[in-house]
């Protein structure tokens, strides 16, 4: 458990304002050519939503959380953390509120489901901010 642990900390992407899944698929590929996959969420949209108050301001930041999947893909509730907060109490609720909508796909190692630690950062994005080219 403790390798599974180690090979499943890393990074994937959710923007809770648009669909960038391709860096996940992306990220899980790259993890599946060394023999294991990480989690993949299989939302068709980000289950997160964007706090109407901190929205209307332009407000951007991440929220990184700490995810546990078992091997059924089924997120473990009380595992969930944040582990670096956006600074916005509003944007970590937010992001720990969309977690029991998220569905993922199990991690694989050597082909077999497995359960899964791992890192899962929540951006919070303003369509107008990307536009201009801004960067928070």
């Amino acid at each position: 458990m403790r390798r599974i642990l180690a090979y499943s900390i890393a990074l994937c992407s959710l923007t809770a304002c648009g669909d960038n899944q391709s860096d996940q698929y992306a990220q899980a590929d790259s993890n599946a050519e060394a023999g294991f996959g990480l989690p993949v969420l299989t939302n068709p949209e980000s289950p997160v939503t964007y706090p109407v108050g901190l929205y209307e301001q332009e407000v951007e930041a991440s929220v990184i959380l700490r995810l546990f999947v078992t091997d059924q893909g089924v997120i473990v509730p009380e595992s969930t953390r944040v582990v670096e907060s956006s600074g916005y109490a509003a944007l970590d609720s937010a992001a720990l509120a969309g977690v029991s909508s998220m569905s993922f796909a199990p991690a694989r190692e050597d082909g077999r489901a497995v359960a899964a630690m791992f890192l899962q950062p929540i951006h919070f994005r303003h369509p107008a901010r990307s536009e201009s080219g801004e960067t928070p």
